[in-house]
């Protein structure tokens, strides 16, 4: 990718947003991004090779996943409902978007494509540290692959997001974390 100043970029970034937001995906063009960004269709194809890459780099730029700091709360059960309460607060952040995303990303399967193949890796540090702690303390018989856990999590906080909707509360958190993630968990330990 060819360097853009910083404010270009933010301005195209910003309008590519607006633009997903107003009309969607498939109703959004190039042409629209340049005029409410002020810059030229070339300054875009000079930074960017079309219209998927542009939202996936909004989409990876602005509304990554990244873990909450892992806080250790002393118990296995508070650092789960810590992880699980910040989860939450990163998916309800980006929840008009994705969900404005998602029949586009089934109908459309070139941005699809393009979303997996530049999708930036998920760092779990901070789900494997939880874990291991829980075993340093006792609580689990054996190591849990942090993964596993993190991806049953996203799918509890979306699952939510997609047919229950926001707004998600403690009551969810403690319902997730105590009759779902607490027992995989432990059985997952053996």
């Amino acid at each position: 990718m060819a360097p853009l100043d910083p404010e270009r970029d933010r301005a195209i970034l910003d309008a590519t947003m607006e633009l997903l937001s107003e009309v969607g995906f498939d109703r959004m063009t190039v042409d629209q991004i340049a005029k409410r960004a002020k810059a030229s269709k070339a300054t875009i194809y000079r930074r960017w090779a079309g219209k998927p890459e542009l939202v996936v780099d909004v989409i990876c730029r602005r509304f990554d996943m990244d873990l909450p700091p892992g806080e250790d709360t002393g118990s296995l059960r508070g650092d789960l409902a810590a992880l699980f309460r910040g989860l939450c607060e990163s998916v309800e952040r980006k929840h008009t978007l994705v969900i404005g995303l998602s029949s586009t990303l089934v109908s459309n399967q070139e941005l699809a494509r393009t979303l997996r193949a530049h999708m930036p890796a998920k760092d779990l540090g901070e789900v494997g540290a939880l874990l291991e702690r829980a075993v340093e303390r006792g609580e689990l018989a054996g190591p849990v692959d942090p993964g596993r856990l993190f991806g049953v999590a996203k799918a509890l906080v979306w699952h939510r997001m997609i047919f229950t909707g926001p707004p998600i509360g403690e009551p969810f958190v403690a319902e997730s974390v105590d009759g779902v993630l607490m027992p995989l968990v432990r059985a997952w330990a053996g």
